[in-house]
């Protein structure tokens, strides 16, 4: 793995405007609030958080479906941001996507091979005997068959659908996809199946993953580093393990209490711990302060009206949170490493 950045996003801000009855632009509602984040080449970083978090919004930034209202996002030596999303074809094909619904996903109109030659026929110089030819290798790749070609999207479970959507992803042979919580249509074990294949390709295809989620326990499951965000906010980035094991912000922690625990009486006790707990303010969008603070078991006085530094954690990675004001400020780029 390079220590080279593929991807290096700094202080992204994405905002959408809304429309009055008359249709004149109304309010800005900033949906990503300076972001910094990078992935290197065969590196998967999970980006986690509850809905409405800002999370699918970057995974669209990236792919040029919504614009960069500022900040940056170098891929190699090309600011994605500056393109305004006309990404030239040469930049489009090292940059995929798989989104969570993989049957809305794939042309239900179009056989399989016509939906993983796609990209070939519009991308590549290929006639259709080495398009057919490649993506017999592809559905091999995703353990389907060339028995599969003929067929429609209809014809298979969501587990081998987002399978054919894998394969559509992997055949311009891309540096990064774009993963857009691509199991969690699927059940539980069909999910193992998948998260299991993504994996297995990566490490024998060296591309890069962004994984958008929101279940922590599967994110850290198969990501090299895991970033959180909290209305629009990165809380915290870190080594996959520190953050599942450590977490240090204390959304963070929010986030791992909420996962089902196996003993049940643990369960039980974590359930009557919460009643027990004074209630939280649901979560607004605040104009000054720290974004969590209405939320946070550990608020300060000064989290009211200050926003917290990113600082380094112990055990790698970053958390803006004033816990930690003993501790030194991050550069801002983006890694959590030093620069």
């Amino acid at each position: 793995m390079s220590d080279k950045a593929l991807l290096e996003i700094t202080d992204l801000w994405v905002t959408y405007w809304g429309r009055s009855l008359l249709g004149l632009a109304g309010k800005p509602f900033h949906a990503v609030k300076g972001a910094n984040l990078s992935i290197r080449a065969g590196e998967t970083l999970g980006l986690v958080g509850e809905s409405g978090s800002g999370k699918s919004s970057i995974a669209n930034t990236v792919l040029g479906l919504v614009p960069a209202a500022s900040g940056s996002m170098r891929f190699g030596d090309v600011d994605l941001a500056s393109l305004r999303m006309r990404y030239p074809s040469a930049v489009r094909n090292q940059i995929q996507a798989v989104f969570q619904d993989p049957y809305s996903s794939l042309n239900p109109s179009m056989t399989v091979e016509d939906i993983v030659t796609e990209p070939l026929r519009v991308h590549t110089a290929m006639n259709r005997s080495e398009r057919r030819d490649r993506a017999i290798e592809l559905l091999e790749l995703v353990s389907l068959s060339r028995e599969h070609l003929e067929r429609h999207p209809h014809q298979f479970s969501g587990g081998q659908r987002q399978r054919i959507a894998i394969a559509s992803a992997l055949a311009l042979q891309p540096k990064l996809i774009v993963l857009d919580e691509p199991v969690s249509a699927l059940d539980v074990s069909t999910q193992n199946q998948i998260i299991n294949l993504l994996y297995e390709r990566r490490d024998a295809l060296g591309i890069a993953y962004l994984l958008i989620a929101h279940d922590l326990a599967l994110v850290h499951h198969i990501s090299d580093r895991i970033a959180v965000m909290y209305l629009g906010h990165i809380v915290e980035e870190g080594p996959s393990d520190r953050v599942y094991k450590a977490p240090a912000h204390p959304y963070t922690k929010a986030l791992l209490d909420a996962v089902p625990l196996l003993d049940p009486q643990a369960q039980r006790d974590r359930r009557e711990a919460r009643k027990a707990a004074p209630a939280h303010e649901m979560p607004r969008m605040a104009a000054t302060g720290c974004p969590y603070k209405n939320r946070c078991p550990s608020a300060m006085p000064r989290c009211q009206a200050e926003m917290p530094p990113v600082y380094e954690i112990d055990g790698g990675g970053t958390a803006s949170c004033f816990l930690y004001a003993d501790h030194v400020e991050a550069p801002k780029n983006g890694t959590g490493r030093a620069a």
